[in-house]
């Protein structure tokens, strides 16, 4: 047994796992969860490590990574101790671990701190505009320069970072002997994940769901695609300009009905949401709309008038780049599909 850290519980609390001692060990999670098998007692050991306080344990596990939150756990738990909640309350502490700012753990756990960051973004975006005197062609320019380098920039500053962390957690400190060959071989794996997040449809029965899912996902990176290098709000092909409304109209609808769908608490999933949950679908939806809006206003040559639609999408789109991909729920996208790929090389190790 490792280290004993008591604050671990009482700070995952913070992170949303309200319940955890609630918990007496009866094994009610582990008998349903289609996880468990006879190595592994899912999600008890997590339950257990969590409560104990077993920091180490935790942060070198995949296992919270491998859950998908399908909610039996929770809803045959006699005890209502929430053990899907935890699971997910561990993706957050995980990625609040994993961030070398520190500004992921301030997130999740103050709402008002990334009230006050989104605040920020407004006003640096609005001084922005002004700086260039409200000047349409200069903010597209720049705008598009944004786009361009944030993707780079976020990801070789924030989260390559963390992916490193990750990694040395769950393979370095384990001591796992893994060829250096076997990255490669195994790399389809990462991206059949990260594409396809076909793990989730071994428990959950909602196979639509997981459709919606994929057509999001395909949706987002083919809009982005489409805005950063073919440039939808300046080009003239009409290929692109249709491909682009199609593609902000379904990354649109789709979270919209997720956001919808997340409303009503059905579903266990849905019925402890946080802040970062909401901002995640919400920053989404907003995304495809002033997309939207901004290549319609330059096809019925309105911009010029109607600057403040470009203005705003700049702003969700920072807050959405500089905030909610480094920071928030979006890392979850990308730990996840590197936990199956770290998962198929540690089963491949010597």
């Amino acid at each position: 047994m490792g280290k004993i850290n008591p604050e671990v519980s009482r700070e995952l609390k913070r992170y949303g796992a309200k319940e955890i001692t609630a918990c007496y060990n009866c094994g009610n999670c582990t008998a349903i969860c289609s996880l468990s098998d006879g190595d592994n007692s899912f999600p008890r050991e997590m339950v257990r490590n969590s409560v104990l306080g077993l920091e180490d344990e935790i942060k070198g596990s995949l296992k919270p990574w491998l859950c998908y939150y399908c909610g039996e756990c929770s809803s045959t738990c006699p005890r209502n101790a929430n053990p899907g909640e935890l699971m997910m309350a561990l993706r957050r502490w995980l990625s609040g671990k994993y961030d070398w700012t520190g500004l992921s753990a301030v997130f999740y756990k103050s709402l008002a701190s990334i009230l006050v960051a989104f605040a920020v973004i407004v006003l640096g975006v609005v001084l922005f505009a002004k700086s260039t005197d409200f000047n349409l062609a200069a903010m597209l320019h720049y705008g598009h320069l944004f786009e361009q380098t944030a993707i780079g920039g976020v990801f070789l500053i924030f989260l390559l970072p963390g992916l490193f962390r990750m990694w040395r957690n769950v393979i370095l400190k384990q001591k796992y002997n893994i060829p250096l060959a076997k990255y490669f071989t195994v790399l389809p794996e990462l991206f059949i994940h990260m594409f396809t997040q076909k793990r989730s449809l071994g428990c959950d029965d909602n196979k639509l769901r997981w459709l919606e899912h994929l057509i999001l996902v395909f949706g987002y990176i083919l809009l982005l695609f489409t805005t950063v290098a073919l440039n939808w709000f300046g080009t003239g092909s009409l290929f692109v300009i249709g491909f682009g409304y199609l593609l902000s109209a379904i990354v649109f609808i789709i979270s919209i009905h997720f956001s919808y769908s997340r409303s009503r608490k059905k579903t266990e999933v849905t019925k402890f949401s946080r802040p970062s949950d909401w901002f995640f679908v919400i920053w989404l939806s907003l995304i495809g709309l002033t997309a939207f809006l901004v290549r319609l206003c330059i096809d019925l040559n309105m911009l010029n008038e109607m600057k403040w639609v470009y203005i705003i999408h700049l702003v969700i789109l920072a807050q959405w780049a500089l905030i909610i991909v480094p920071f928030g729920k979006w890392t979850h996208f990308l730990y996840r599909s590197f936990a199956m790929y770290f998962q198929k090389l540690i089963s491949q190790a010597k």
